[in-house]
């Protein structure tokens, strides 16, 4: 069985054209592929990607023990180091991504094509999602040995329940991300890195989102990082449940919500752009 991008199999010398949840497929690990075989053949990036987290991390692990803070608190910080790998995926492999084809042409290519955006975007989604979790694991790992982090895990089913969820209404948000920063254009650069920075101190990165008084709390709920990192650190660090911003029932109720949310608007953007595209051509103009 061999396939094109998504849009025919050939099964026994007959050639059957994919459609439906077979073309979505197909078209889904087509666009994967390349993610997950890049991030093997450039080393270099394994090395910068996991190196300058580590600094920034040690950074913050140095401050609280010179302000002699709980030791859990190196521990927020590292795994909060190691989430930041995701929150940049989604940004620059994400959001950012279909303004970049745009400019090498591969929009086009995207639009014309039978595979539906959705499923590209998703492949988007999933072969950068394996690329970061090795990084964001990597991070995890050296910096706990560096800095002699003891974790005392409450449930690990719960654990990973809750990061699966994370990671869908984080890349759900990314994909709807990704049809608003095609419109901005060349904004698009400018609205990433505004983006990058604020999100680590409002989401609490690096400290519990409590101490940022519950209004700023609630507002940066919009973004799953933050009761994502919130209800892992309650579950990982279950020594001091206090610190915790809500429930672990609760955020894990609103990040379900916010997941159904971010991926229903993302493929009624996506359904858009693309009809407007195919109608006007607007999207796919080259510039003079």
């Amino acid at each position: 069985m061999t396939t094109s991008l998504g849009s025919s199999v050939q099964d026994g010398g007959r050639v059957r054209k994919a459609t439906g949840a077979r073309l979505f497929w197909y078209t889904l690990w087509a666009r994967a592929y390349p993610r997950m075989v890049g991030a093997t053949r450039e080393r270099s990036w394994l090395f910068f990607e996991t190196l300058l987290p580590v600094l920034g991390v040690a950074g913050y692990v140095f401050i609280y023990r010179a302000i002699q803070a709980p030791p859990e608190y190196a521990g927020f910080a590292v795994l909060g180091g190691a989430m930041t790998a995701f929150w940049l995926n989604v940004l620059w492999s994400m959001a950012s991504q279909l303004y970049w084809d745009k400019d090498q042409g591969n929009l086009e290519l995207y639009v014309v094509s039978p595979g539906p955006m959705m499923a590209v975007l998703l492949g988007m989604a999933v072969g950068g999602l394996v690329m970061t979790a090795t990084r964001a694991t990597i991070i995890l790992v050296v910096c706990s040995l560096l800095f002699h982090v003891t974790y005392q895990i409450a449930s690990v089913p719960l654990l990973i329940l809750v990061f699966a969820v994370t990671m869908i209404a984080l890349y759900g948000m990314g994909m709807l991300f990704a049809s608003v920063f095609l419109v901005a254009g060349r904004e698009a650069w400018h609205l990433s890195n505004l983006m990058q920075e604020p999100i680590y101190l409002a989401s609490g990165f690096y400290f519990p989102v409590k101490a940022m008084g519950a209004f700023v709390a609630t507002a940066a709920s919009i973004i799953p990082l933050t009761l994502g990192l919130d209800a892992m650190r309650q579950l990982i660090f279950a020594g001091d449940p206090t610190l915790g911003f809500l429930s672990v029932q609760v955020e894990l109720s609103v990040l379900a919500v916010l997941a159904v949310i971010f991926l229903a608007a993302a493929a009624f953007a996506l359904a858009r752009l693309e009809e407007v595209g195919r109608r006007e051509g607007r999207l796919i103009e080259r510039r003079r």
